[in-house]
């Protein structure tokens, strides 16, 4: 396998995947390599397969299953959607991310506002320019890189080690999140707008506005997951 230049990653590493899946004969059900094999075929860092693995199991081409490994899923059929399967499956996961996320992130974006120095805000300003820069190219890799790239930037210019930590565990290692939002319709596009209103009231000094810009974006992405969570079927357990 032809290793990943590390100068273009993003998709490039979920399309290198996919091309394993399809060309190396593996069947819905078939155990797939680890993320361990995958970094080294690939040569690529482990957080970057981790992140190109949930991508594809959003999109319905594996499963992961804890402490078993990753599993080529099932075909989904013709009037299915795996997207809205995936989202039915994690549903508790996916609030109880947002709740944890709506107790740091404001309180961090108010920190950040009062203490952010002139280097932070440049970082938190490109990361808000290269999120824009791919809303419309298609590369949810990139996207989701950029978005974890701009909370975690806020989180590192409050000066807190410790906040900067969890920011940083939670945006590398759980990113269901992000990933989820951005696959939902129309909140690419409402999370340039949103990230640039938190990112222009740290830039401003104004703590408040910066932690009430904060929850706004967060409350809305989460309304977008519920009102999509209230569109999927109901289970026959659930009736």
């Amino acid at each position: 396998m032809t290793p990943i230049r590390k100068t273009r990653l993003s998709e490039q590493v979920v399309d290198a995947i996919e091309t394993m899946i399809a060309g190396e004969d593996f069947s819905p059900g078939d155990r797939f390599y680890s993320e361990a094999e995958l970094g080294k075929r690939l040569e690529v860092s482990r957080s970057s397969i981790r992140e190109a693995v949930r991508i594809l199991e959003v999109r319905g081409r594996v499963s992961v299953r804890h402490g078993k490994g990753i599993f080529i899923a099932e075909p989904f059929g013709e009037e299915e959607d795996p997207f809205r399967g995936w989202l039915k499956d994690n549903k508790t996961s996916l609030l109880d991310h947002f709740e944890v996320r709506l107790i740091i992130e404001p309180r961090a974006a108010w920190h950040a506002a009062v203490k952010a120095d002139g280097e932070s805000v440049r970082a938190m300003e490109k990361a808000c320019e290269s999120f824009a820069g791919n809303a419309g190219a298609g590369d949810t890799a990139a996207l989701v890189k950029a978005d974890g790239d701009f909370h975690r930037l806020i989180a590192r210019s409050t000066k807190n080690r410790t906040l900067y930590c969890l920011m940083k565990t939670m945006t590398t290692s759980l990113s269901e999140g992000w990933i989820t939002s951005l696959h939902i319709p129309g909140r690419i596009e409402k999370t340039v707008g949103e990230h640039y209103a938190v990112f222009e009231a740290i830039r401003d000094g104004d703590p408040e506005r910066a932690e009430k810009e904060m929850v706004r974006h967060l409350t809305n992405a989460l309304g977008d997951i519920r009102a999509s969570m209230e569109r999927l079927p109901r289970r026959p357990e659930e009736e």
